[in-house]
């Protein structure tokens, strides 16, 4: 929450959040009546400050165009049409026959991102041949401000808490037992999610459609070229086992922020390659890093061989009786690793 609050949006966007103060992680095979918990969180990654806070998209993204007001100019629905790079200032010809001309141009417009098609940077991308499928729920039983993530032959299964016993649900299956749930009427796919979540909540009742979208890893060669910055899902799109998509996303914003701000100060062209190469240097471990990681886990945990699930559950034991170990986790989450940029611990650039 600390990028928001150094934005000033935090207190708008907390309307509807509910904090997650406890983290519950289980492991099973198909048809195991039994869901043993490998790994628990608690507590606080600060004094006052939980895990981490579920907060409505909408909710991000009004305080966000809210707080911009006078300062932004929003043009939709517009797509691009041609983008030149070239020169002193970057180009775009809209489909309504705007031009816009800038210093700078930050693709922001997801993993298939036209802004980086146009530019020639290449991807390295891998089908994980399954599908992310989400809705919202109410429940029975109250979350207690808990998380839940249950590991899966087909993939991790998340609960994530929501005010007024509701749940925001995010999980994998495979390609075709997607599709097969998602047709599904509601009530059935209700008691599917109460035996998938191991009647942890209780009686269930959607609040919303299921939703359904292909899993791929997508990694842009390069975040920057000459007048063009990637940012978010434009230059990296990783599975969504550990929750860290958006997180990835807010990094890149506030290192970019800061690269852009401290040229600017010192009277460099903030479009210059040289200087949006300090952020890709900035973003590209940490990036790489992650991608490794889920791709990682999610090799390992979505399947049935016996001794991978014997030495998962035995890591996962060994980390839930390391304290210091969860506490890093839980701190390099919440961005407040080391060497981070300013924006993520609340500073002012």
């Amino acid at each position: 929450t600390r990028i928001f609050e150094a934005l000033g949006i935090w207190e708008k966007m907390s309307i509807n959040a509910a904090p997650i103060s406890h983290m519950r992680v289980t492991d099973s095979g198909s048809g195991d009546i039994s869901r043993p918990l490998f790994l628990s969180f608690d507590g606080e990654v600060q004094p006052g400050r939980p895990f981490a806070h579920m907060v409505p998209f909408r909710d991000i993204v009004g305080a966000v165009l809210e707080a911009a007001k006078g300062t932004l100019e929003l043009m939709a629905p517009v797509s691009v049409q041609t983008m030149n790079t070239d020169g002193p200032e970057a180009e775009l010809v809209l489909d309504d026959g705007c031009t816009i001309r800038t210093a700078l141009i930050v693709a922001a417009d997801g993993s298939r991102s036209v802004l980086r098609h146009m530019a020639g940077i290449k991807t390295i991308t891998h089908d994980y041949r399954q599908n992310g499928l989400v809705t919202t729920i109410s429940h029975e039983i109250d979350h207690g401000n808990t998380a839940f993530e249950h590991f899966r032959p087909a993939g991790p299964f998340a609960s994530l808490p929501l005010p007024n016993s509701r749940s925001s649900l995010v999980w994998t299956e495979s390609r075709e037992e997607a599709a097969r749930l998602k047709a599904l009427p509601q009530e059935e796919q209700a008691r599917i999610i109460e035996a998938s979540m191991g009647h942890c909540l209780g009686e269930v009742e959607l609040e919303e459609p299921v939703q359904s979208f292909p899993l791929r890893l997508c990694l842009a060669r390069k975040f920057v070229v000459p007048r063009l910055a990637l940012l978010g899902d434009a230059a990296h799109a990783i599975h969504p086992i550990t929750g860290q998509g958006l997180n990835l996303g807010l990094k890149d914003v506030a290192a970019l922020s800061e690269v852009i701000i401290e040229a600017v100060r010192q009277g460099e062209d903030h479009g210059n390659l040289d200087v949006l190469q300090r952020y890709e240097r900035w973003r590209r471990l940490d990036v790489a890093l992650m991608a490794m990681v889920t791709d990682s886990l999610n090799r390992l945990f979505s399947n049935e061989v016996a001794a991978l699930r014997v030495a998962r559950d035995f890591g996962l034991g060994l980390v839930d009786r390391l304290p210091l170990v969860k506490k890093g986790l839980i701190r390099h989450a919440a961005g407040l690793g080391a060497g981070g940029p300013k924006l993520l611990s609340g500073q002012d650039i």
